[in-house]
Protein backbone atom coordinates (compact mmCIF):
# COMPACT_ATOMS: atom_id res chain seq x y z
CA UNK A 1 0.00 0.00 0.00
CA UNK A 2 2.66 2.62 0.85
CA UNK A 3 5.03 2.33 -1.97
CA UNK A 4 1.32 2.42 -4.40
CA UNK A 5 0.74 5.90 -2.58
CA UNK A 6 4.48 7.27 -2.42
CA UNK A 7 4.56 6.17 -6.57
CA UNK A 8 1.20 8.00 -7.07
CA UNK A 9 2.27 11.00 -5.04
CA UNK A 10 5.58 10.99 -7.04
CA UNK A 11 4.09 10.12 -10.82
CA UNK A 12 1.19 13.19 -9.77
CA UNK A 13 3.66 15.47 -9.52
CA UNK A 14 4.41 16.10 -13.06
CA UNK A 15 1.31 16.48 -13.96
CA UNK A 16 0.77 19.31 -11.41
CA UNK A 17 3.79 20.70 -12.44
CA UNK A 18 2.97 20.44 -16.25
CA UNK A 19 0.01 21.64 -15.51
CA UNK A 20 0.77 24.68 -13.52
CA UNK A 21 3.21 26.18 -16.36
CA UNK A 22 0.47 25.63 -19.19
CA UNK A 23 -1.92 27.70 -16.70
CA UNK A 24 1.01 30.57 -16.17
CA UNK A 25 1.49 30.69 -19.82
CA UNK A 26 -2.11 30.54 -20.78
CA UNK A 27 -2.85 33.48 -18.20
CA UNK A 28 0.40 35.37 -19.34
CA UNK A 29 -0.76 35.11 -22.76
CA UNK A 30 -4.41 35.94 -22.14
CA UNK A 31 -2.70 38.89 -20.04
CA UNK A 32 -0.42 40.29 -22.25
CA UNK A 33 -2.59 40.12 -25.53
CA UNK A 34 -5.95 41.32 -23.76
CA UNK A 35 -7.68 38.23 -24.71
CA UNK A 36 -10.76 36.81 -22.85
CA UNK A 37 -10.82 34.25 -20.33
CA UNK A 38 -12.34 31.44 -22.19
CA UNK A 39 -13.47 28.02 -21.11
CA UNK A 40 -10.33 26.38 -21.89
CA UNK A 41 -8.74 28.68 -19.04
CA UNK A 42 -11.38 27.76 -16.55
CA UNK A 43 -11.14 23.77 -17.32
CA UNK A 44 -7.10 23.95 -17.26
CA UNK A 45 -7.35 25.72 -14.13
CA UNK A 46 -9.62 22.97 -12.87
CA UNK A 47 -7.67 20.31 -13.59
CA UNK A 48 -5.11 21.78 -11.84
CA UNK A 49 -7.24 22.22 -9.17
CA UNK A 50 -8.20 18.61 -8.77
CA UNK A 51 -4.62 17.43 -9.35
CA UNK A 52 -3.24 19.84 -6.70
CA UNK A 53 -5.95 18.48 -4.08
CA UNK A 54 -5.45 14.69 -5.05
CA UNK A 55 -2.15 15.35 -4.25
CA UNK A 56 -2.56 16.83 -1.03
CA UNK A 57 -4.81 13.86 -0.30
CA UNK A 58 -2.44 11.37 -1.17
CA UNK A 59 0.52 13.28 0.97
CA UNK A 60 -1.83 13.37 4.15
CA UNK A 61 -2.11 9.52 3.88
CA UNK A 62 1.34 8.88 3.51
CA UNK A 63 2.26 11.08 5.80
CA UNK A 64 0.44 9.07 8.83
CA UNK A 65 1.55 5.37 7.05
CA UNK A 66 5.20 6.35 5.90
CA UNK A 67 7.55 4.10 7.96
CA UNK A 68 10.00 7.38 7.53
CA UNK A 69 8.14 9.84 9.49
CA UNK A 70 9.03 10.03 13.14
CA UNK A 71 7.13 12.11 15.56
CA UNK A 72 10.15 12.91 18.33
CA UNK A 73 12.15 15.37 19.39
CA UNK A 74 15.02 13.57 17.88
CA UNK A 75 13.38 14.22 14.32
CA UNK A 76 14.04 17.86 14.51
CA UNK A 77 17.66 17.35 14.78
CA UNK A 78 18.20 15.27 11.69
CA UNK A 79 17.99 17.70 8.75
CA UNK A 80 16.56 14.85 6.24
CA UNK A 81 13.48 13.78 8.64
CA UNK A 82 12.82 17.44 9.50
CA UNK A 83 12.74 18.18 5.67
CA UNK A 84 9.90 15.62 5.07
CA UNK A 85 8.17 15.87 8.81
CA UNK A 86 7.85 19.85 8.71
CA UNK A 87 9.47 21.67 5.55
CA UNK A 88 7.89 19.64 2.76
CA UNK A 89 4.65 19.83 4.06
CA UNK A 90 4.23 23.64 5.08
CA UNK A 91 5.50 24.60 1.61
CA UNK A 92 3.68 22.32 -0.37
CA UNK A 93 0.60 23.35 1.73
CA UNK A 94 1.33 27.02 0.92
CA UNK A 95 1.35 26.31 -2.79
CA UNK A 96 -2.05 24.38 -2.57
CA UNK A 97 -3.71 27.14 -0.53
CA UNK A 98 -2.13 29.91 -3.48
CA UNK A 99 -3.43 27.67 -6.44
CA UNK A 100 -6.91 27.01 -4.59
CA UNK A 101 -6.94 30.88 -3.86
CA UNK A 102 -6.05 31.52 -7.72
CA UNK A 103 -9.00 29.74 -9.01
CA UNK A 104 -11.56 30.54 -6.52
CA UNK A 105 -10.98 33.80 -6.38
CA UNK A 106 -10.53 34.17 -10.26
CA UNK A 107 -14.13 32.83 -10.89
CA UNK A 108 -15.60 35.51 -8.57
CA UNK A 109 -14.18 38.30 -10.62
CA UNK A 110 -16.32 40.16 -13.46
CA UNK A 111 -13.30 41.28 -15.92
CA UNK A 112 -11.09 38.65 -18.07
CA UNK A 113 -7.91 40.97 -17.39
CA UNK A 114 -8.09 40.69 -13.77
CA UNK A 115 -8.94 36.60 -13.93
CA UNK A 116 -5.76 36.19 -15.65
CA UNK A 117 -3.82 38.59 -13.48
CA UNK A 118 -4.95 36.71 -10.39
CA UNK A 119 -4.28 33.32 -12.11
CA UNK A 120 -0.74 34.70 -13.51
CA UNK A 121 0.24 35.53 -9.75
CA UNK A 122 -0.83 33.22 -7.63
CA UNK A 123 0.29 30.11 -9.63
CA UNK A 124 3.63 31.57 -10.40
CA UNK A 125 4.30 32.04 -6.27
CA UNK A 126 3.50 28.55 -5.59
CA UNK A 127 5.42 26.83 -9.02
CA UNK A 128 8.20 28.89 -7.42
CA UNK A 129 7.45 27.41 -3.92
CA UNK A 130 7.26 23.99 -5.87
CA UNK A 131 10.11 23.91 -7.13
CA UNK A 132 12.10 25.33 -4.12
CA UNK A 133 10.98 23.06 -1.94
CA UNK A 134 11.54 20.32 -4.61
CA UNK A 135 15.43 21.43 -4.60
CA UNK A 136 15.71 21.40 -1.27
CA UNK A 137 15.09 18.30 -0.63
CA UNK A 138 18.54 17.59 -2.06
CA UNK A 139 16.94 15.07 -4.64
CA UNK A 140 16.71 17.79 -7.77
CA UNK A 141 13.75 18.48 -9.77
CA UNK A 142 13.51 15.00 -11.16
Amino acid sequence: MYTGLLHSHSVLRYFILILLVVVIIQSLLGLVNKKPYTRMDNRVGLFLFICTHTQLLLGLVLYFVSPFVQFSGAAMKEPSTRYWLVEHNTAMLIAIVLITLARTTSKKMAVDQAKHKRMFIFNTIALAIILVTIWLSGRGIV
